[in-house]
């Protein structure tokens, strides 16, 4: 038993620009021409056309919007610029206040952040001063 073979068709640029031509002449549009010559793919005349610089024949996207429609586009998108840069500045005063901490838990010799948790802040403040004053 044979494997069977994929067919691939090239066709020849005499072949692309007559058939384009006729779209262009408006005898045929690009799915006539496709179902007339057996061309395969969606998108393949329209390829043609991009290859051969005829883009007037491709369908073009116009997009009609109302006028309030473009002023909330553009509120929306100054609105996430402005959020994205209070982000920005959050994780800046992050970085500070965690650099703040790292640098008084080296001075103080405790660690602020397990006795911010139990509560115990001020006690082991105390304890802090004292030992320090007494090592002095």
């Amino acid at each position: 038993m044979k494997p069977i073979q994929k067919e691939t068709k090239r066709y020849s640029i005499s072949f692309k620009q007559k058939v384009i031509k006729e779209i262009e002449g408006g005898k045929i549009t690009k799915s006539e021409a496709r179902k007339l010559y057996g061309i395969g793919g969606s998108g393949t005349v329209e390829k043609w056309i991009r290859k051969i610089g005829k883009l007037h024949l491709l369908n073009k996207i116009v997009r009609i919007e109302l006028k309030d429609e473009v002023s909330k586009i553009r509120q929306l998108e100054k609105e996430k610029k402005d959020l994205e840069s209070a982000l920005a500045q959050a994780h800046l005063k992050l970085i500070v206040y965690e650099s703040i901490i790292s640098v008084s838990e080296e001075e103080l010799g405790i660690d602020l952040k397990k006795n911010l948790k139990s509560g115990s802040l001020i006690e082991a403040s105390k304890k802090a001063r004292s030992s320090n004053r007494g090592a002095s």
